[in-house]
This record gives structure tokens, C-alpha cells and sequence, in this order.
């Protein structure tokens, strides 16, 4: 939730280096008279000011959560091999065990979804966590796709050979988090974290996009989800143990590249 918000200078620890200057997007700083100075209030909070200055004489009202140092100055590094292996390797899990996933997983998952960064430092993007209730919600979409499916069959041949059963959606998962916002791009990006999250905590992952479809066509899974208008369900991360173990990578085209 953001609150009232401003960019404050702190006087007496500017140094007037002139890094969050050269630094910020908008515009929105300048340095005089040997300090900072905010010039413009139509910035867009993106926070560089905050992070860059050397002495913490910037900062943001507004936030709940304040900035936090980062271990020697810098974001870590990660392993770049281990990296590409871990994104060539994930696969759409549609078979589960009947493990539950804990509370505290879940959370560590959104968390990576709530600090990837959004346009403008928005912060757009909410989740609906599944599992209690999840089988009453996947009973709704089920309904729907089975009033609409024999229409899609007409038309699409892998259709007619798929059968909406009572585990369509979530396949058997224990959970499933409902990723909401406004904009795509930020719950795409906040979604792509989190499946990377939860890999990293020995789960697997299904994006159901036939969610997003169901919640988008129905009214009661919009007002279940508790959705305001112009919000939208951009995917629903469906997790939970894997209970199939892959072996090997999926073949993979070139990147189509051009050099200018």
C-alpha cells in the first residue's frame, strides 16, 4: 500500500556529489548552491536518488518499507552457468505429490514478485494465495470452460481431444497464487521472479493462462477474488513438489538475433 509520498534532501549530510542528479529520469533534482535540491514533484519514485546517494541524504516518504543497505555497497552476483541452467531447465509441472507447501515458502515467493521492479515504481501487482479454498474456485472455472468448451472444439483439433476434468486448472496443486495488476508487463515480470522463487525452493510451477481466461469471462470468480475495477488476473502460478522428474532440456530454436 503506498501512503502520501515525497522526496526528501537531508541538508546536513549532502554532499552536493551530484549523483542523484546525473542519476535521476525525471529531471526531478539539481544541485545548488553546493547541495541537492528537489526542483520538480512529478517524479517517478523510482528510487535511484535513494540508492545511489553515498551519505543517505535522500529518502522517500510514502513506503511502508524503507530502503535497506546492501551487503558491501553492491547488488550480489549470481552465477551466470547456474543461471541459464536453471532457466533451460524449468518445465510446466502438471503432476504433483500430495506434499503441502508451507506457509512460509509461499510468502518467500511473493516476496519476489513484490520486489520486482514495476513502471514508475507503481507497485501494482497483488496476489490471491489458493489453497484452503482452492478446490471451490477451480470447481467455478471449471464450470465456465465446460459451458464454453464444445465451441472451442469446433474449431481446434487439440481441443476435441482434451477433456475438462474436476483438476483442469490446478492439476491436484496444494496452492496456486492468483497474480493480479493493471498492467501486463508489470505482473508478467513480477510472475517470472516468482516461478525462478519458487524453482529455487525445490518447487515446480504450472502458469495457468486458462485461469486468467476464466477469471476474466466470469463475474463470480472476479468478485471472489475481490478484483476492482480495470484490475485483471495476468496469470495464476500453480505450485507445489513435482511428481515427475525430468531428465533432459526441450529443444530449443536459435535466438533470432540481429546486429545493428
Amino acid at each position: 500500500m503506498r501512503y502520501e509520498h515525497d522526496v526528501m534532501i537531508d541538508a546536513a549530510r549532502c554532499i552536493g556529489c551530484g549523483l542523484c542528479e546525473g542519476d535521476c529520469p525525471a529531471a526531478a533534482l539539481a544541485i545548488e548552491d553546493g547541495r541537492a535540491r528537489v526542483i520538480a514533484r512529478d517524479c517517478i519514485l523510482c528510487g535511484h536518488c535513494v540508492a545511489i546517494c553515498p551519505k543517505g541524504a535522500v529518502s522517500m516518504t510514502g513506503f511502508k518499507e524503507g530502503p535497506r543497505e546492501l551487503t558491501a555497497g553492491a547488488p550480489p552476483t549470481l552465477d551466470a552457468e547456474q543461471l541459464l541452467e536453471a532457466v533451460g531447465a524449468r518445465r510446466s509441472i502438471r503432476r504433483f505429490t500430495d506434499e503441502p507447501v508451507a506457509n512460509e515458502v509461499i510468502e518467500r515467493i511473493i516476496e519476489a514478485g513484490r520486489l520486482t521492479p514495476t513502471a514508475k515504481n507503481a507497485q501494482d501487482v497483488s496476489y490471491v494465495v489458493l489453497r484452503d479454498d482452492i478446490a471451490r474456485f477451480e470447481a467455478w472455472a471449471v464450470r465456465l470452460f465446460r459451458r464454453v468448451f464444445p465451441l472451442v472444439k469446433l474449431a481446434n483439433s487439440m481441443a476435441r481431444r482434451t477433456s475438462i476434468d474436476d483438476r483442469f486448472f490446478f492439476k491436484g496443486a496444494p496452492a496456486a497464487i492468483v497474480v493480479i495488476t493493471r498492467s501486463d508487463i508489470d505482473g508478467a515480470l513480477a510472475a517470472s521472479n516468482m516461478e525462478l522463487m519458487a524453482q529455487a525452493c525445490g518447487l515446480g510451477v504450472l502458469y495457468s493462462g486458462y485461469f486468467a481466461t476464466a477469471a476474466a469471462m466470469s463475474r463470480t470468480l472476479r468478485r471472489e477474488l475481490g478484483l476492482l475495477r480495470g484490475e485483471k488476473v495476468v496469470t495464476a502460478l500453480v505450485i507445489g513438489h513435482p511428481a515427475v522428474r525430468y531428465r533432459r532440456t526441450a529443444p530449443k530454436e536459435e535466438a533470432a538475433v540481429r546486429w545493428r
